[in-house]
């Protein structure tokens, strides 16, 4: 028992100091600075259609001409 403490301790102290310097980290490097920024993209709707001469450069096919 005693010898599992000596291990186990030492192993959650250090894991404990590694969380605490990711989250410092992470809050000094501008990680939480805009936290309401992407959660309302998400909601905005963008209905407006692709111009036509942009296919090409999309990737998208052309709109096949109709037949005569």
């Amino acid at each position: 028992m005693e010898g599992s403490l000596l291990i186990l301790i030492p192993i959650s102290v250090v894991l404990v100091l590694l969380i605490v310097g990711v989250l410092w980290w992470a809050a000094r490097s501008g990680q939480f600075d805009d936290m309401e920024g992407p959660a309302h993209a998400i909601l905005m709707d963008d209905d407006t259609p692709k111009p036509e001469g942009n296919a090409e450069k999309s990737g998208d096919k052309p709109a096949a001409e109709p037949r005569q």
